[in-house]
This record gives C-alpha cells, sequence and structure tokens, in this order.
C-alpha cells in the first residue's frame, strides 16, 4: 500500500493529506509515504514525476492518492478515510504471540 502525498501530513484536519493519512494509521496501517510535492493546478509540463504518474492512474493531478495492493487508486480523501474505516488492517492479537 502506497500513499501519495503533497508535501506532508501535518497541518490538522483541513489538510487532505493529513486527514488520509491519520485515517490509514488509526485503521492500523503503515502506508508507504511518497511525496508529490509540486502544486495540481500546474501546467503539464512544470509536473514534477510523481504528480505525471498520479495523472496517468486518475485522471488528475491532485493528491492524496492511495494505491492498493490490487492496483487500485483512490484519490478522493474522503473515499481514503471511508476505506480505511471498512477495512481495518488485520491485528497480530488473533495470532497466537508464542509466549
Amino acid at each position: 500500500m502506497r500513499l501519495i502525498i503533497c508535501w506532508g501530513t501535518g497541518g490538522g484536519d483541513h489538510h487532505d493529506c493529513h486527514k488520509a493519512h491519520s485515517a490509514l494509521v488509526a485503521a492500523g496501517y503503515e502506508p508507504e509515504i511518497t511525496r508529490a510535492r509540486g502544486q495540481e493546478h500546474l501546467p503539464k509540463f512544470l509536473q514534477r514525476r510523481v504528480r505525471r504518474e498520479v495523472f496517468a492512474l486518475t485522471g488528475s493531478y491532485f493528491v492524496p492518492v492511495l494505491l492498493l495492493d490490487d492496483g487500485t487508486a483512490i484519490n478522493n480523501p474522503d473515499e481514503i478515510v471511508a476505506w480505511a474505516g471498512a477495512h481495518p488492517a488485520r491485528g497480530d492479537s488473533a495470532e497466537p504471540s508464542g509466549r
């Protein structure tokens, strides 16, 4: 699982990248973080490699984008939050600890 963000995951709940990352962590995930940097409103020739990858996957330069292991790309922060809530990570608590 990979989460493509802008510059960081700080900024509080008003920041979409923070909101998506926080929901995934709360659901028990530790996604690989890729920083896209730049701005989604810049023309194509000014977009960095990661934003061009985002566009190829989603048709938009907007981040955050959650890339699931099966190749699914989710590029709406509210949908990422909903996905994380509906698909909590399997915890190790169900497996014997061996102690």
